[in-house]
């Protein structure tokens, strides 16, 4: 653990309360409004020094620490990507912070592009598995032993178990499936797209696989969800941009609220 995220930690303490985390959650696009649920203290990143710009348009770049469905969580309201400054390992001092904080588990969530016809735009899909398209790896430079992650069951049995069980009980469909991080930020093309279905991918999108391995690293169990916002290039006819991206994860957002909420009330 750095001593950077120590003192972050303690600084959020003194502003949040002392009250251990129990769990993370990073929000992708659609999900920002569930920040605005928790009932506690919203801190900019700004106020952080060293957090991630965050600087995509539909993530709100606000750490909230507080009680949601009576679970004290640490939400990060948006997340820097890889494409914005080239660097994969952006958002390990958020994720030290939170291990500082006393967290245990964290669950990302995306927007992601489908592969598979039977899982459409306004549908979830829960992560059961990773492919790192893009070949770069945030642990890139790490000097100790501690590099060596593996990544057999990086998506947490039980964390996926839990949200299953959640997505039943609220009548939401969770279908498993494959996610396929590719750098962007320009979208995939539809070749691209048939090499990675020909991989096992079953969903494709621009962030998460980093924050995953850098969880893990850390100790942190993990799990994810992505809302789904479009069919993959050359599987529909359907115009692909970071507009409709923000315009159709609300659909699915709403579903994946309705899933953590009842997650974490098992939790309580």
């Amino acid at each position: 653990m750095s001593k950077n995220a120590e003192y972050l930690a303690t600084l959020i303490r003194a502003r949040a309360g002392d009250a251990p985390v129990r769990l993370g959650l990073i929000l992708g696009s659609g999900l920002g409004h569930l920040a605005g649920a928790v009932d506690g203290v919203a801190i900019p990143y700004a106020d952080l020094p060293g957090f991630p710009h965050a600087g995509v348009s539909g993530h709100n770049p606000n750490l909230v620490i507080g009680d949601l469905e009576g679970v004290r969580v640490a939400v990060f309201g948006g997340r820097a990507h890889y494409y914005e400054k080239g660097d994969p390992k952006v958002m390990r001092l958020p994720l030290e912070v939170l291990r500082a904080l006393g967290a245990d588990a964290v669950i990302a969530t995306n927007a992601a592009g489908s592969l598979r016809p039977d899982i459409r735009p306004g549908d979830l899909m829960l992560l059961s598995d990773h492919i790192n398209f893009s070949g770069l790896n945030p642990l890139i430079g790490e000097p100790t032993d501690a590099r060596f992650v593996p990544m057999t069951d990086a998506h947490d049995p039980d964390l996926r178990a839990a949200l299953r069980a959640a997505a039943a009980k609220v009548d939401v469909a969770l279908p498993e499936g494959v996610y396929a991080w590719y750098s962007g930020p320009s979208f995939e093309t539809p070749a691209e797209i048939r090499a990675i279905k020909i991989l096992g991918g079953d969903a494709v999108g621009m962030s998460t696989v980093p924050e995953v391995i850098l969880a893990r690293f850390l100790g942190l169990r993990v799990a994810a969800v992505s809302t789904i916002t479009n069919m993959a290039a050359g599987m529909s006819d359907e115009k692909i941009s970071h507009e409709h991206t923000k315009a159709m994860a609300p659909l699915g957002a709403a579903k994946l609220e309705q899933v953590l909420r009842e997650m974490l009330r098992t939790m309580r």
